[in-house]
């Protein structure tokens, strides 16, 4: 229970939880010495000073009570008070009642000394004078106001050592947090690097920072290297097989063609073109990486090119809602291929295509429905896979795809930072495909 509290309100950042371990011993620290400070000094030393005062102000207050007349109070006062140090006021002002400042934590102290061993003491005044104690009492010769010197109750300037404590935890902290942010540049330059080269892009970094920091870049850098070299040679290779295969199948259409028409040769031809399919789709598909780099795209009138394309080609594709996304960093050609065969497959297996462009938090989605019978929920993960076609009977001789169009439009997602999520149509009634493009 106390786990999942504090992981609510823990920051989530790796710099907020650093200046959080950094922060908590530092006011920790401040706020025992604080306490320890004004246990001690406060309440201590004032007290202290306080009931060496008393003494005096007893010895004062008892003189004047045994003066035989008022003449002779007033003189004790005048002498003895000026000997002590003690101003003594007749009369004294009306009572006002206990005054201090908020603040005042020494003030407190005094006032408490003062009432609980002080005879005849009415109230105290703290606060219209803070270099000033002044005393109301009572004696046998009427009220009279005690005045003395704030610097005998109490230490002088108490606060400095709190201020100077909280002035120099400031100034440190401030020192850390440079240090810190120094510390964290490098991090975050990797955390970027990743970020970009997940969505398909190439941001330079260098190696930089603490030792472990470093040996987490080099093993990016290594990591990323590796990668792209696999990517090239993937293609490579498969240009290679392309070339290699396409000949003999260009071979192969031309001896059928010098044939006669016969249903057996009809057959074979319609084998080889099944099989430049094939090859064509298998070569596209593993060429994905090479379309074109990211660009600076308006995302909302490649859209509607594409749709234009398709309804000059003879289907019904409507675009509900298009905002304007502006120019976005996408792979301009990747996005084509995979808004065609996510429009290809909606009028290939419906009768209309419906298009909606929404802009969401930090991405872009294009929602793509139909109209036709969808795919059934516990399917949806494997139609993304390659080459996996949800025809049953995968007949050969039909004319529908080779399990290439979603497998292709979900790898173009996630090369730009997103995803492709299929669904159910709630306006149409058949398949919703949602292609998510990080911006």
């Amino acid at each position: 229970m106390l786990a999942a509290f504090l992981k609510h309100w823990m920051p989530r950042s790796l710099y907020g939880r650093a200046a959080l371990i950094l922060l908590l011993p530092v006011l920790t620290l401040q706020l025992v010495v604080s306490v320890v400070f004004i246990q001690r000094h406060f309440e201590g030393v004032t007290a202290q000073m306080t009931r060496n005062v008393l003494i005096e102000t007893q010895f004062l207050v008892g003189q004047i009570n045994q003066a035989e007349t008022l003449e002779d109070a007033l003189k004790i006062g005048r002498d003895l008070g000026g000997a002590l140090q003690i101003g003594v006021i007749t009369p004294a002002p009306d009572n006002r009642g206990d005054q201090r400042v908020f603040y005042d934590l020494s003030g407190r102290v005094v006032s408490e000394i003062l009432r609980d061993r002080l005879p005849g003491m009415e109230s105290i005044d703290l606060r219209s004078d803070t270099r000033q104690v002044r005393v109301v009492v009572d004696t046998l010769w009427g009220r009279v106001e005690l005045r003395l010197q704030r610097s005998r109750v109490s230490a002088s300037n108490p606060h400095q050592l709190l201020v100077l404590m909280i002035f120099t935890g400031i100034l440190m902290t401030m020192i850390s947090f440079i240090f810190l942010r120094n510390q964290l540049r490098p991090i975050r330059r990797l955390a970027r690097a990743a970020d970009a080269f997940g969505k398909g892009r190439h941001a330079n970094y260098h190696v930089a920072g603490a030792m472990e920091v470093r040996q987490a870049g080099a093993a990016f850098l290594d990591m990323r290297e590796r990668i792209e070299r696999q990517i090239e040679q993937r293609t490579l290779m498969l240009s290679g097989v392309s070339h290699d295969l396409r000949t003999p199948l260009t071979r192969l259409k031309l001896e059928l063609s010098m044939m006669d028409d016969t249903p057996e040769a009809e057959a074979m031809l319609r084998d080889v073109r099944d099989m430049q399919r094939l090859v064509d789709e298998f070569l596209a598909f593993a060429r994905g990486d090479a379309l074109d780099d990211p660009v600076p795209t308006d995302l909302t009138a490649l859209v509607k090119k594409v749709i234009e394309d398709m309804e000059r080609s003879g289907h019904t594709v409507e675009l509900e809602t298009a905002v304007e996304t502006g120019l976005i960093d996408v792979r301009p050609m990747a996005v084509t291929r995979a808004l065609e065969n996510l429009l290809g497959n909606a009028v290939r297996y419906g009768t209309c295509a419906c298009v909606r462009i929404e802009m969401l938090s930090g991405a872009v989605r294009i929602r793509v429905e139909d109209d036709g019978p969808g795919i059934p929920a516990e399917k949806r993960i494997d139609a993304l896979k390659p080459f996996n076609r949800l025809d049953p009977a995968r007949n050969q001789n039909s004319t529908t795809g080779v399990g290439l169009g979603l497998a292709i439009a979900s790898d173009i997602a996630r090369k730009h930072g997103g995803r492709l999520q299929l669904g159910e149509s709630a306006r149409l009634g058949g398949l919703c495909a949602d292609l998510v493009l990080a911006v």
